[in-house]
């Protein structure tokens, strides 16, 4: 791994989301076999992000990562306070109990490891590296791959919907857009972690009941308004990082 982080970090970083979407892929089938929804998925995650933040650990890059707290005080980033509302978006429907003990133990287990592994690669491996030559390329690149990269869903054998699915990636795009400005003018990605698994975490308790395309569409438009305006707001106060 570090031969080739050390000869391209471009390329390390798409090998990691290669391996990353193929260990999810692959997680699904085998957690039908197992018969725990999730179980194979836990394990998977749990590897890919002990592998991660060994490597980030020990060849000393956890500053350059994000995997740090953040030098600028609270206050300019409001206190984080859209992220509290963000991570409330799941229980916006109210809240329900969609799966057993054992197996709501290996989603969360699994959809902490995945908040903090899609963060490195995606807003610290991908962003960085392509930053070099353009941060606003950057930027966008990352918020939207890191969105497209949802439409695996429709093919993993998730059981995601077409219409779930686009909410997905959507969504994952605004938010994915927020959480890169929080880094790069923040330096710190602890936020953007905790936020994306927190996001995770509560959508085992969402509930799915009287859940109508119009009901999704306008939670979806509030999702939107509070990215995009907290987005400006940071963009307009907080000083440009030099890359």
């Amino acid at each position: 791994m570090t031969k080739l982080y050390k000869k391209s970090e471009m390329a390390f970083a798409l090998v990691c989301i290669g391996t990353y979407c193929v260990l999810q892929s692959l997680a699904n089938p085998l957690n039908q076999v197992i018969g725990v929804n999730y179980s194979a998925s836990a394990v998977f995650c749990v590897l890919q992000a002990v592998i991660l933040l060994r490597f980030i650990t020990k060849n000393r890059l956890s500053q350059q990562y994000g995997l740090c707290k953040s030098p600028v005080p609270a206050r300019y980033f409001l206190y984080y306070l859209p992220l509290v509302v963000l991570m409330t978006r799941n229980f916006w429907n109210g809240v329900a109990v969609n799966f057993t003990l054992v197996e709501t133990i290996c989603y969360i287990i699994c959809m902490f490891c995945v908040g903090f592994v899609e963060e490195v690669v995606f807003r610290g491996l991908l962003f960085k590296a392509i930053a070099k030559d353009n941060i606003k390329t950057a930027i966008i690149i990352s918020s939207v791959t890191f969105g497209l990269g949802h439409l695996l869903n429709l093919v993993n054998g998730s059981g995601a919907g077409i219409a779930e699915n686009l909410f997905q990636v959507t969504g994952a795009i605004a938010i994915g857009f927020l959480f890169v400005i929080l880094y790069d003018r923040g330096g710190s990605l602890l936020p953007c972690i905790i936020t994306h698994s927190a996001i995770n975490i509560t959508s085992i308790f969402a509930n799915e009941a009287g859940l109508t395309v119009e009901k999704r569409i306008i939670f979806q438009f509030v999702l939107f308004a509070i990215t995009i305006v907290y987005s400006f707001i940071l963009t307009k106060t907080l000083p440009k990082k030099q890359h």
